[in-house]
């Protein structure tokens, strides 16, 4: 996988101080009630896991968080969604997330929930490749569980959403020769980042990604080019600070419409409701999920 600007843009954010930096990129401290989301959804993660047909914890590598949760369709050849989760490549885990199963199974999808290395003991590169090698396992062993390799989705929210980006953006017969380079047929983003230069200069990041302009660089997907196929949607809350909205109408600009053909800001919504809009039926956000897999 190329992790370097194949086309590069300018980053088009201005120069601002360590306080604006952390008011516009500091989403608990936007949203006071944010352990009241997590605690929502560890709750219902947990309920998940009670009452669906999951396995837990499958390897696919060998690092210590190389590993996901699959929650199998009953249907063979039914299309696989990978729902991979933010905490800004530094905290939150799979466990906490699989309350999106029972939504994206009722579509009719295979669901996988995988963990990756958190900071600061890897970089955001190493989490990069640790997703293209999930993937890679993904696409050669999901049909034990009833999905279809030929027909793999990405969903991902915060940092997720950045590492959906990503993905699809992999060139992926260059990471195995087997493999084809639409391996990802589609991808949303729920309030994602693809930009990364301005967390270089937000304080509260600092200590825990320790990220380097040069990776900052070679891991912001609005500063690659747009990928050869699959349609990429991204949404965030119009609730969000200014530069979540920002991020979010970049990857458009950036990829152009034709391969980002939804963007949007949804209404009441900010970093953490959002994705109680993804699992609630009629939703927007829910619908736009439902459209990976019409």
């Amino acid at each position: 996988m190329q992790l370097h600007p194949d086309h590069p843009i300018h980053s088009v954010h201005s120069e601002h101080t360590a306080e604006w930096y952390d008011r516009m990129y500091n989403n608990r401290a936007l949203v006071p009630d944010y352990a009241e989301h997590f605690a929502l959804w560890q709750s219902r993660s947990e309920t998940a896991r009670k009452e669906l047909r999951s396995v837990i914890d499958v390897a696919y590598g060998r690092a210590n968080k190389e590993s996901l949760d699959i929650f199998p369709s009953e249907v063979p050849h039914s299309p696989v969604v990978v729902f991979i989760h933010g905490g800004y490549w530094r905290s939150l885990d799979k466990a906490d997330h699989s309350f999106v199963a029972p939504t994206l199974t009722k579509m009719g999808a295979c669901v996988v929930v995988p963990n990756y290395d958190l900071c600061p003991n890897v970089t955001i590169p190493q989490i990069t490749m640790q997703m293209v090698k999930c993937l890679h396992w993904i696409h050669k062993n999901i049909k034990h569980w009833g999905g279809d390799p030929r027909q793999i989705h990405v969903i991902g929210h915060s940092a997720g959403g950045h590492l959906a980006a990503m993905l699809m953006g992999c060139h992926w017969s260059e990471y195995d020769p087997e493999l084809p380079n639409d391996l990802v047929k589609s991808g949303l983003s729920i309030s994602g980042l693809f930009d990364l230069l301005p967390l270089t200069k937000t304080p509260f990041l600092s200590d825990s990604l320790r990220l380097t302009k040069e990776d900052a660089l070679r891991c912001s997907p609005a500063l690659m080019a747009a990928p050869s196929a699959g349609k990429f949607l991204s949404v965030a809350g119009a609730a969000e600070s200014a530069e979540f909205v920002r991020q979010n109408h970049l990857i458009r600009e950036s990829w152009g419409e034709h391969r980002v053909p939804i963007c949007e800001d949804l209404p009441g919504l900010n970093h953490f409701s959002v994705m109680s809009a993804l699992v609630t039926p009629h939703h927007r956000l829910n619908e736009l999920a439902q459209s990976l897999l019409d």
